[in-house]
């Protein structure tokens, strides 16, 4: 939902520490000069506008939830400077229903002259984009399985209350790690602080980062919670790594 969220007057979303106002969760990956989005929500257009990106190499999809999607209407003007039409990857359930939800953009037959220029691909085990290699990464996220991506020696693993297994294998030997950590008390679909805190021992990465808190964390307040190597994530945050 964002922080601040509408009608709220808690301390979180009146806070005035910057790190306190979040829009909906992404990142850019971002290398020799290529870029890779993965996940455009309804924020994407005001964070684009503000870490100035100006072109899109793809466009990862984690899932076909709102928060995560519903910003590819605003990869018009980037799709229209680009060589070919943009490539987005999402899993066949997820393309489906962004298919459908942006019919206007992939129906063949569709008559508007300005659609965004993109195309859609069925993801798979991997997909390799101008040289770099991004591993889907299978998580629990309630009842449905989304996408991961590990990319290099880091990766980004949002909307998740469970790891399988299987995709630890998939985890080891990280520099970076983003992961969902929504709040303290449980949550059908995301994982709680403590919870996070937990995936990152048995993944043992060097540096880990929480992202997808609700209004429930407070930015300084939770960070001085945390062990030393895990820190919440903020808008803007730039984390080098190797890809």
């Amino acid at each position: 939902m964002g922080v601040p969220t509408l009608g709220c007057t808690c301390r979180v979303c009146t806070s005035p520490d910057p790190r306190d106002r979040r829009t909906r969760p992404s990142i850019a990956v971002a290398w020799a000069g290529h870029r890779v989005l993965i996940d455009t929500g309804p924020d994407f257009r005001m964070q684009a506008l503000r870490e100035g990106i100006d072109h899109v190499d793809a466009v990862l999809y984690t899932h076909s939830h709102a928060d995560h999607v519903l910003g590819l209407d605003d990869l018009r003007p980037l799709s229209f400077k680009h060589k070919s039409k943009i490539p987005l990857y999402a899993d066949d359930d997820a393309a489906n229903v962004i298919e459908r939800i942006f019919d206007y953009t992939f129906d063949p037959n569709s008559r508007y002259p300005t659609r965004a220029r993109v195309e859609m691909h069925r993801l798979g085990p991997s997909v390799e984009i101008e040289g770099a290699v991004f591993h889907r990464v299978p998580l629990t996220h309630g009842r449905i399985e989304v996408a991961g991506f590990r990319f290099g020696n880091a990766a980004y693993l949002t909307d998740m209350n469970d790891i399988p297994a299987g995709s630890l294998a998939l985890l080891k030997n990280l520099d970076v790690v983003i992961l969902d950590a929504l709040r303290k008390t449980p949550h059908s679909s995301h994982a709680t602080l403590e919870q996070a805190v937990g995936f990152v021992d048995r993944m043992q990465p060097r540096r880990a980062f929480f992202t997808h808190m609700s209004h429930d964390l407070l930015h300084a307040e939770t960070n001085n919670e945390l062990p030393e190597h895990i820190q919440l994530a903020y808008d803007g945050l730039r984390i080098p790594f190797e890809i």
